[in-house]
């Protein structure tokens, strides 16, 4: 078994644990930094943690609910819920993350939505896939007809992007909030044509910046430097200065 067939294993395995507990009434705590979690989150966390122990033990992973255990470069990065509050609301749009990063560059990602019985991953260099079909950004250039997603308005206000966002939708056809890795994943799908994320972590974007990457798109901040950062911009090639030039003081 290779480590991207593990991988999909284990994210898999994680991703439907939280189905068991999705529109059922979860009891919803708030974390220091006021984001909920679940006892979904935590347990779909320690799914993918046990299958890493087991398959590669002694391996660093860096998880958003239990922090980081190691110290190596070369390391897993677990989101267990991305989107949360979508999960909570019974919304079907979040998703289980995970990759895995060599010198703290993603060389597989994995975001499953198990609540859509759907999944995207990619390997540096081997392209994306949607499905087990591959996947590649829209080939489109004419603003009038760009579809652009973002995350929350709250967000983007305290982040100073708000104003980027609303000159997009001045030329674009739509905006929507389709947030977290459904967004970007839907870049990475060819649905749309930019996903705006104005506060991210690590384990947010780990996995889908590769994927949206593998998928001939851009992945960068809201400068346009590829580093992954506390922000992030998924957007397909044509629409790239586009996008970029609308967040320009």
């Amino acid at each position: 078994m290779s480590r991207l067939e593990f991988a999909l294993d284990a994210a898999w395995e994680a991703a439907r644990s939280t189905l068991e507990l999705f529109r059922a009434g979860v009891n919803v705590e708030l974390k220091n930094d006021a984001t909920p979690v679940t006892e979904a989150d935590r347990r779909a966390e320690e799914l993918i943690r046990a299958a890493i122990e087991k398959r590669y033990p002694g391996e660093t992973v860096l998880g958003e609910e239990q922090g980081l255990i190691g110290a190596n470069d070369d390391r897993w990065v677990i989101d267990p819920i991305d989107g949360t509050k979508s999960f909570v609301a019974g919304v079907p749009l979040y998703s289980t993350l995970l990759s895995y990063e060599v010198a703290g560059e993603p060389e597989l990602g994995i975001a499953i939505f198990p609540a859509l019985n759907m999944a995207f991953w990619a390997e540096r260099g081997k392209g994306a896939f949607m499905d087990g079909k591959a996947c590649r950004v829209r080939d489109e250039s004419v603003p009038a007809r760009a579809l652009i997603a973002c995350g929350g308005h709250s967000s983007l206000v305290k982040r100073g992007r708000m104003q980027g966002v609303l000159r997009l939708s001045e030329s674009a056809l739509a905006t929507r909030t389709w947030g977290d890795a459904y967004g970007h994943c839907l870049v990475a799908g060819g649905q749309i044509d930019a996903m705006i994320d104005p506060t991210v972590s690590r384990w947010d974007i780990s996995s889908v910046s590769l994927i949206v990457r593998e998928a001939g798109g851009v992945f960068t901040d809201f400068a346009g430097q590829p580093q992954l950062s506390d922000e992030a911009i998924s957007v397909t090639p044509a629409f790239e200065q586009w996008v970029r030039e609308a967040f320009q003081p």
